[in-house]
């Protein structure tokens, strides 16, 4: 079986991160209408300057846009709100981790996601923490 197996591709490890949205709860899914989620091999370098990253693999994602909090019915049009998932950084995580890819990019896509509903990194792993 190892001899054949592949990581996935870019193409493969999208239609993986929409197959997991698809599985989270409807409710949570109805609050993220809009957005975009796409997976690119790394962040660009304007983005690893901007998150002050030592390594391209410092970032398995990116939530980019205004989170729900802060939108106003007074805003002029944007640009939608994105995720970025990250596929080598998350794919070297995988490898040096004792968790499925599949549990991996859920736990990525949903932090993400949070920062979509306007929380912070800690609020989400109090969460996660609380959660269990």
């Amino acid at each position: 079986m190892w001899t054949t197996a592949k990581a996935p591709s870019l193409a493969e490890m999208e239609a993986m991160a929409h197959e997991i949205f698809e599985r989270l709860p409807r409710t949570f899914r109805d609050r993220c209408e809009g957005v975009i989620i796409r997976v690119d091999d790394f962040p660009t370098d304007e983005v690893l300057d901007e998150m002050e990253c030592e390594s391209e693999f410092d970032l398995l994602g990116l939530f980019h846009g205004v989170g729900l909090p802060y939108r106003s019915n007074d805003d002029v049009a944007r640009l939608p709100n994105m995720i970025w998932l990250y596929r080598r950084p998350i794919l070297d995580y995988w490898a040096e981790h004792e968790e499925t890819l599949g549990h991996i990019v859920r736990h990525v896509l949903i932090h993400e996601i949070g920062h979509h509903f306007g929380l912070s990194d800690a609020d989400i792993e109090a969460i996660e923490t609380n959660a269990g």
